[in-house]
């Protein structure tokens, strides 16, 4: 963006919300965010330039006090989880869209962004998709209430698009980075660490298209400024420019982090059967409500399907090229994660740098109060809007280790029930997407991976195994997001 303009920003506590502040802040924009009271402000309240704004996507009159005097709303609040009630699912993802859509159009703002999910075109029966764009229609029955509230607030969005109120939707996946505690990727290499995650994949290669959150923060801020009348009322694909084999990127990852690989291999029938009778269980327990299933279909769905994006309309229309490449990006995390105490500290939420280490710029303070200006109507935000996480204990201390070469494009598939041994990958690795929606992490079963949420976002829900939070809020980017 060339000139300052006014931004709203939600979801700023989380992930992804987060690093969107980050950016605006680095361009000059006068930034304000929508909290929800008694949230963690901390970091937010660390920046100078911020203004805070307490509100609730159920408040109609905390939304245009939040959306007053701005020019542009940056919206990647959702309920990314991948359980809960309907009602919860609409009030959070759709009826709190509009809410502030309306809010937004009556403050004169002109421009509305929203962060969406590839889960909106997820089915319940469907194989391999591979470089799928925009043309790919809705499905007439979604695979779950998060993809199918998503798709509606998407679609509720896009409709709404004018000549003075331009909306825009971006489709992030299996959005990563530093600074993520709680989505797919620090919950899976946390159960990894713990020697609790098996190989879901059957043997067989999942091909996905991830997002590291540079290359979803910079969407976000083309999709701000894109010409109008090139980008109004479209949904565009976001992802990294690589693609990714997700279990050989897994492996790798953990391996510079001193983890053993996944293993034991389960059969994709089996997986997938076991799956379907865990998540039926987990609703018969008591008190299982609000709470999220050790493993789930969707889960399973997310981490055996190869599904990728062909993001060339994002290259067209925004002007959008991924600036973040897959290696380097992990090598960046993986310096982030021994910066913060290792693969303990990244995998429980709300971990904060060792006692004695002063925060570095991707780094968040330790929490405590947090200057607030100008605040906003106070009010809760809707149950689940911003994660909530339970620490999963990681045994084993972190071992350095550096990107081996041939990180970003292998093609071929990386074994994975013997150990991985130090040194390059196979020639061939590719890279992944999503968001995966997340909840509170917790310890994995010899045999039973955790679902994980996606997202923020942007990025979802891609919930793959070590899953997310245990109670069931919708997230404010805290994952990132697949979303």
């Amino acid at each position: 963006m060339a000139d300052p303009v006014n931004i709203l920003i939600t979801g700023a506590t989380g992930f992804l919300g987060g690093h969107l502040v980050d950016a605006c802040l680095r361009e000059g924009h006068h930034v304000r965010a929508l909290v929800r009271e008694g949230g963690d402000t901390a970091r937010l309240g660390s920046l100078p330039g911020v203004e805070l704004a307490v509100g609730d996507l159920t408040d109609e009159d905390s939304l245009r006090a939040a959306a007053s005097d701005r020019d542009t709303v940056l919206h990647s609040a959702a309920r990314v989880v991948d359980h809960g009630s309907r009602a919860q699912f609409h009030e959070a993802n759709v009826a709190g869209t509009r809410r502030l859509m309306d809010a937004a159009r009556a403050a004169g703002a002109g421009r509305f962004v929203f962060v969406s999910s590839p889960s909106a075109l997820m089915r319940i029966r469907e194989g391999d998709r591979l470089d799928i764009d925009e043309s790919t229609p809705y499905p007439d029955r979604f695979f779950n209430l998060y993809c199918e509230t998503k798709a509606r607030a998407e679609q509720d969005v896009l409709a709404a698009h004018t000549e003075r109120f331009t909306t825009v939707a971006l489709r992030p996946r299996g959005i990563w980075g530093p600074r993520d505690h709680a989505g797919f990727l620090p919950r899976m290499i946390g159960a990894m660490h713990a020697g609790r995650l098996p190989d879901l994949s059957g043997g067989k290669r999942v091909l996905v298209s991830l997002c590291h959150s540079d290359n979803a923060v910079a969407a976000c801020l083309r999709a701000a400024t894109a010409p109008s009348e090139r980008v109004g009322g479209r949904a565009y694909f976001v992802a990294d420019r690589e693609r990714t084999d997700l279990w050989a990127f897994l492996t790798e990852v953990g391996r510079l982090l001193g983890c053993a690989p996944p293993g034991p291999r389960i059969p994709l029938p089996v997986g997938r059967a076991l799956a379907g009778a865990v998540e039926a269980l987990w609703r018969l327990r008591p008190g299982s409500e609000g709470t999220t299933p050790p493993m789930s279909r969707y889960m399973m769905a997310l981490l055996t399907r190869s599904t990728t994006y062909d993001t060339g309309a994002a290259r067209r229309d925004l002007g959008h090229e991924a600036p973040r490449d897959q290696a380097e990006g992990v090598r960046e995390l993986v310096r982030w994660v021994e910066d913060i105490g290792g693969v303990d500290a990244w995998t429980r939420p709300g971990a904060t740098p060792p006692r004695g280490r002063p925060p570095g710029p991707d780094t968040e303070p330790p929490s405590g109060p947090g200057p607030r200006s100008a605040p906003v109507r106070s009010g809760a935000l809707s149950p689940g809007l911003v994660h909530a996480d339970q620490p999963v204990p990681r045994p084993a201390p972190v071992r350095p280790g550096t990107l081996s070469p041939g990180l970003v494009h292998a093609d071929q598939p990386v074994p994975r029930s013997a150990p991985v041994r130090s040194g390059a990958l196979p020639p061939g690795l590719v890279h992944p997407d999503q968001p995966v929606p997340r909840s509170a992490p917790e310890p994995l079963g010899a045999a039973v991976p955790r679902p994980v949420r996606a997202s923020g976002s942007a990025g979802g829900p891609v919930s793959p195994p070590p899953g997310p939070s245990g109670t069931a809020p919708a997230r404010s980017e805290r994952g990132g997001t697949p979303r």
